[in-house]
């Protein structure tokens, strides 16, 4: 308002004491004067402070946009105030068949005496790879005081796909992933994940829908309170199945499945899902908008040469 004023101030002494009025008047209105905002201030205050804390536990991959660093971009993009605890330094995606991984259960171990001490808290914490049980029994521990608090645990128990699992994860995975489903408010593995979960048989042509909802029955009883199943044959149609406990209901999304792999499209597609759900979107609703924007950046990118390095998210995010 300092310009206004001087301008005021100048009006005034020229004698143009009615235009000095009404300019003072329009810019009161447009501007405010505790922060210099636009008169739409108060809105957009009220977005920024509804915007979700939320802390990603997941590894960090140094090429490659997967894990953080495929969903720290997003959910960054969406207005979120988003802080990371790597579960692992990996060299690079997985889909290189070689890679140099260092765990980080040690360092962990010591963060969250800190965290603690400084008064950290987190509207919602989202996990993802764990290296070991010993690991995942301590971030289960952590969510389940933080969850206590009221902060919402969402947990994506990657391990695997197409009815195998990932390199480098092993039998001693599954037990740690389901430590972590026992603390969910909202998990969604993929149809490979599921079985594995469950002891289900996977099934490569598919599932009727009652038998995708005896697996989400079934993720339930490990712990979870809402469960979802992603990349799923039912009936024929690739789809992503789901229960919401909030509403007591099962649903299915079915959608149009490009026939190329890139990794870290998981995460992508958490990433989106975590961002319209704090934005106090309803399952449904924001788990088709994941499901979309998923679409979009495959078909971006689908012809891209090194599929193995992932999507370079960074160029088109406004298509989110």
């Amino acid at each position: 308002m300092c310009g206004v004023r001087k301008t005021f101030v100048r009006l005034q002494q020229r004698g143009g004491k009615r235009k000095a009025r009404i300019i003072l008047v329009i810019y009161g209105f447009l501007f405010c004067c505790s922060c210099g905002l636009h008169y739409l201030c108060s809105p957009i205050k009220k977005v920024i402070m509804n915007k979700k804390n939320i802390l990603l536990i997941n590894d960090i991959a140094g090429y490659g946009k997967v894990a953080t660093a495929a969903m720290l971009p997003i959910l960054s993009y969406m207005g979120h105030p988003v802080y990371n605890l790597p579960t692992a330094l990996v060299s690079n995606t997985l889909d290189y068949g070689k890679f140099n991984i260092l765990e980080t259960t040690d360092y962990i171990k010591g963060v969250f005496p800190v965290w603690k001490e400084l008064g950290f808290c987190f509207d919602a914490i989202a996990t993802g790879f764990m290296v070991s049980e010993r690991q995942a029994k301590l971030v289960a521990d952590y969510c389940r005081e933080q969850a206590e608090r009221g902060t919402t645990i969402f947990v994506d128990p990657i391990m695997g796909d197409e009815g195998k699992l990932y390199n480098g994860v092993t039998a001693a995975t599954i037990n740690s992933m389901r430590e972590m489903i026992s603390v969910a408010d909202l998990t969604y593995p993929n149809y490979t994940e599921a079985c594995f979960l469950t002891s289900s048989k996977y099934d490569e042509q598919g599932v009727s829908f009652d038998e995708a909802k005896r697996l989400l029955d079934a993720l339930r009883l490990i712990g979870t309170k809402s469960a979802m199943i992603t990349s799923i044959l039912v009936e024929g149609t690739p789809s992503v199945v789901g229960y919401n406990h909030v509403i007591d209901e099962y649903f299915r999304l079915a959608y149009t499945e490009i026939p190329v792999h890139f990794p870290g499209t998981g995460d992508i597609f958490s990433a989106i899902l975590i961002g319209h759900l704090l934005n106090g979107e309803q399952l449904i609703a924001s788990t088709q908008k994941a499901i979309d924007g998923v679409y979009k950046l495959i078909d971006l990118n689908k012809d891209n040469k090194d599929k193995n390095r992932g999507i370079p998210l960074e160029k088109y995010l406004d298509v989110l």
